[in-house]
């Protein structure tokens, strides 16, 4: 399809949009998959990028509107795209985890993806879902509201998306690859950045720095991805407040904060409400990171400036004065959860929280790290001598050969996976407290099959396995309400009677907090099979992940539609 750089006059606000087309209520998308030589660091590396362009280009769509993504595979590694948070209602297809929903697109091979955007608007991405790749396929997708609808907050005078990420001056995909051989953590990242940019505090990199420049009084929405791959991250403004109205393209109610906490796979759009006079400043916007584990981390800070534009008759060679945002210690499990305490559903009229009040299925999920013996004849580098491993109800997932959807969808699923993923752990124990000596864990692809429409609960339980973490878990396919969260082991005759099920938050990926536990109630109105897993990269490859087969309703709208014929083959 010939690209064609298109802007509508209502979307003058997105002027970095993806090589696009638009007719109608359809948008026509072209993802060229290739090589780009990158300078970050002082260092030059040859990365994977979407049309040469890193972060990747930003999809923009109208909620409502179908969404047409053809994307070529031109380098030598497999690759998928997921489009993190849209629901793909009936169209697992489009959903993007390799060797879950599809096989990946292999080189030289092609893949359209199809969906169309039902009931959600707000601030979601893409990425990369195979192996590492996300590291540097990313980019934003913004879903606006339907012509002539309003935001449930006043209009800004500009919107704009800023993206986090991570950088290694390595190949990321010989790190984990390390990571996986030896047992071993695998090497941190050498930066985060803004819009791909590191900012003035690493070596060779104040030129690379993110500014947005703002007008005094103006207001500025602000739309925040977190693209990082293993990092919770406190952002801040120096020298100002920021409205938080929306996290995981779901409005909330409105509050102020001096600085948030996003983690990987979040998005939260914040109002800046620009100061009313030229401050003759600059304002640093910093992000670092919000680290609970034991192990090693990327303990840096990227930093973005904030610039006000100066009035005609101010001189351009005075020099200002530069302010520094102050943020939580890195440990600051508290703040974290006072954070996340704050977050609440809209829940009015025009923007209901539709809680399932009542619960078909019961489960509870135990998540963290774990280990496993090291082969005969190799050296590893893991606690004890093991590998380090990771697990949800004491199972580390294996990634089967063939697609889930695909084997479910032509009921092929013997020696594809199996349906005897514990709804409970099979040897309970006190999760937050002495860990158990025996730390090894189970190996499968191992599923849990429910009926169309069940109104669900599940308790994400934190371990002290190797060390108390929080871990980031995204549903595939859904958004939850998180009705319940607390620090500990769950209790289920005290702790059910505290639950919000009001006005809790709605989100697609959950911060489970450190030595605790979250839980989150969905309706399995979405036939098909998804995924849930741990949003740092280095859990996901450990295995901290599982899937759930939503099998059809009766009805038409009810069930899984059949596969396209472009669909990749393994």
């Amino acid at each position: 399809m010939g690209a064609l750089l298109f802007a509508l006059n209502s979307l003058l606000l997105f002027s970095e949009l993806a090589f696009a087309t638009h007719t109608g209520s359809t948008w026509h998308y072209k993802f060229d998959v290739q090589l780009k030589s990158v300078k970050r660091l002082c260092n030059r590396k040859s990365i994977l990028t979407v049309n040469g362009r890193f972060p990747g280009p930003k999809l923009v769509a109208r909620e409502g509107d179908r969404v047409v993504v053809e994307v070529v595979n031109n380098v030598q590694n497999n690759v998928t795209v997921h489009w993190h948070g849209i629901r793909q209602l009936q169209n697992g297809w489009a959903d993007g985890p390799s060797y879950i929903t599809q096989c990946p697109i292999q080189t030289g091979q092609t893949y359209v993806y199809n969906f169309t955007i039902v009931g959600q608007r707000g601030t979601l991405f893409w990425h990369a879902h195979f192996s590492w790749l996300r590291a540097t396929l990313y980019g934003p997708l913004i879903v606006l509201p339907m012509q002539n609808a309003t935001y449930p907050f006043g209009k800004p005078d500009k919107e704009v998306p800023i993206i986090f990420g991570e950088w290694w001056n390595a190949n990321t995909e010989a790190v984990i690859n390390q990571s996986l051989q030896t047992g071993a953590g695998p090497n941190v990242s050498d930066a985060y950045t803004i819009n791909g940019m590191p900012g003035p505090l690493y070596n060779c990199s104040a030129k690379d720095t993110f500014k947005l420049k703002v007008k005094p009084g103006k207001t500025y929405l602000l739309r925040l991805i977190n693209a990082a791959l293993n990092d919770e991250l406190f952002f801040g403004i120096a020298s100002h407040t920021i409205t938080v109205v929306e996290v995981d393209a779901t409005y909330v109610k409105p509050f102020n904060m001096k600085i948030l906490l996003i983690g990987p796979g979040q998005t939260t759009n914040v109002l800046l409400k620009a100061k009313p006079y030229y401050p003759n400043a600059t304002f640093f916007m910093s992000a670092r990171p919000y680290a609970t584990g034991l192990g090693t981390f990327d303990n840096t800070t990227t930093v973005g400036l904030l610039e006000y534009q100066r009035p005609n008759s101010s001189l351009s060679s005075t020099k200002l004065q530069i302010f520094k945002a102050s943020l939580p210690a890195l440990n600051d499990t508290a703040y974290a959860a006072k954070y996340s305490q704050r977050l609440r559903s809209l829940a009015n009229a025009q923007f209901p929280a539709n809680v399932p009040q009542t619960v078909d299925k019961h489960f509870f999920f135990t998540i963290g790290l774990s280990a496993d013996p090291c082969p005969k004849n190799q050296t590893c580098q893991g606690p004890n001598g093991t590998k380090f491993s990771a697990s949800m109800n004491n199972i580390s997932f294996v990634l089967p050969t063939t697609a889930l959807l695909q084997a479910h969808f032509f009921g092929q699923s013997n020696g594809v996976y199996n349906t005897t993923f514990p709804n409970n752990p099979l040897f309970p124990f006190n999760y937050t407290g002495t860990p158990p000596n025996n730390t090894f864990v189970s190996h499968g692809t191992k599923v849990v099959v429910i009926p169309f429409n069940t109104s669900v609960e599940v308790v994400l339980q934190n371990t002290s396995i190797l060390g108390m973490e929080s871990h980031l878990l995204h549903l595939h396919g859904y958004n939850f309400f998180v009705v319940g969260q607390g620090f500990g082991n769950f209790d289920p005759d005290k702790d059910p009677a505290k639950f919000n099920l009001v006005d809790p938050i709605e989100r697609n990926t959950v911060g489970v907090p450190s030595g605790g536990w979250a839980a989150i109630r969905f309706r399995a109105d979405n036939p098909g099979v998804w995924f849930m897993h741990c949003h740092f990269d280095v859990h996901l490859s450990w295995g901290l992940k599982m899937a759930w087969v939503v099998l059809d309703g009766k009805l038409p709208n009810q069930k899984l539609l059949p596969p396209p014929s472009d669909l990749p083959k393994c």
